[in-house]
């Protein structure tokens, strides 16, 4: 009698794949409103809600606009809001005193949101470039950036926008030293309940173009960012900065771009368990904006396939202006 002979192959694969109730029970991932924080723009002013050119679809809202941008993402049940001034150049100054103004357009806006809608957790936004004539994150003195002046502002601007009422701050900066500096300035002034999301390892990229057009930032530059942001060519020192970030008191932390550093996200996930974000950035936005409308994808597929990137490479949250069309797709 010939032995039974198991068809080949013994294994297929695709039998989990044939339905997609058998799909949905082996996914390995899962993306929820939950895990995006929405960015928003503000601006002085009343009664504007002006487009961004380069970012079909986002606009900057003055103060009295951004409740109803609150009221939008509680009802679609995103869970943060990401506040980033608009500043022109005429608001703009050597000694960025505007950064820490309690009634600056962000600080305000902050208290507007709170308002509006007290479940919601507001972030922040610390960095000097929205209020630099220069257009740099920090001072600069001879043509450098300096870092500890700055990071004496940059305590400044943290505790104003704590004082506002913000939950979560967002130290973009790069600065040396400026979590610990603001981590202790909170705890002395009685935030101690505020949160730290450090840019912990922000590069010096390309991909922020139409961000500096939203914020005002685009002609105020003067040369690069290279002296404080990250070298794209680099990882192993992504690890250093987030390790660093985390001894200072950071919460969470952030890689910045997003889709490009992918591999930064799951290193820094798999080397510290810390609470992981990535920043979907202007210029990956744009993109895909740009490419939708000359129909060459398909605008809806490809940003939930992106954004569940960020989750199979280990991010808890994204930072991403699809966060209200996302959100309806999910519900």
């Amino acid at each position: 009698m010939q032995p039974v002979q198991a068809p080949f192959p013994a294994t297929r694969l695709r039998r989990v794949r044939a339905t997609p109730a058998r799909r949905a029970l082996i996914r390995e991932n899962s993306l929820a409103v939950g895990d995006l924080i929405w960015p928003i723009f503000v601006r002085s002013g009343e009664g504007i809600e002006e487009p961004v050119p380069s970012m079909p679809g986002v606009v900057r809202r003055s103060v009295d606009r951004v409740a109803d941008a609150a009221r939008e993402a509680a009802d679609l049940g995103i869970g943060a809001i990401c506040v980033f001034p608009y500043t022109g150049m005429e608001d703009r100054t050597e000694d960025c005193a505007g950064a820490w103004d309690p009634g600056n357009p962000a600080n305000r806006a902050i208290a507007a949101i709170k308002d509006a809608t007290p479940g919601i957790a507001v972030m922040s936004d610390v960095a000097l470039d929205t209020y630099n004539i220069n257009g740099h994150d920090g001072f600069v003195e001879d043509g450098k950036i300096v870092n500890d002046r700055t990071v004496e502002a940059l305590v400044k601007m943290a505790l104003s926008q704590a004082d506002a009422g913000a939950d979560i701050i967002g130290p973009s900066d790069m600065m040396d030293g400026r979590i610990g500096a603001i981590r202790s300035a909170l705890e002395g002034a009685g935030h101690s309940d505020v949160m730290i999301l450090s840019y912990a390892a922000k590069y010096a990229s390309a991909f922020y173009g139409p961000f500096r057009d939203a914020v005002g930032a685009s002609g105020a530059l003067t040369g690069d960012k290279k002296t404080y942001q990250m070298d794209p060519a680099n990882s192993d020192e992504a690890l250093r900065l987030v390790a660093r970030d985390l001894k200072e008191g950071a919460d969470m932390v952030m890689v910045k771009p997003g889709q490009p550093y992918l591999d930064i996200c799951r290193r820094v996930k798999d080397a510290f368990g810390a609470p992981t974000f990535a920043y979907q950035v202007s210029g990956e936005y744009s993109m895909i904006k740009a490419a939708a409308a000359h129909g060459w994808v398909d605008e809806e597929r490809i940003m939930m396939e992106s954004l569940m990137g960020f989750k199979r490479a280990g991010c808890d949250g994204v930072l991403t202006y699809f966060a209200p069309a996302a959100a309806k797709l999910l519900a």
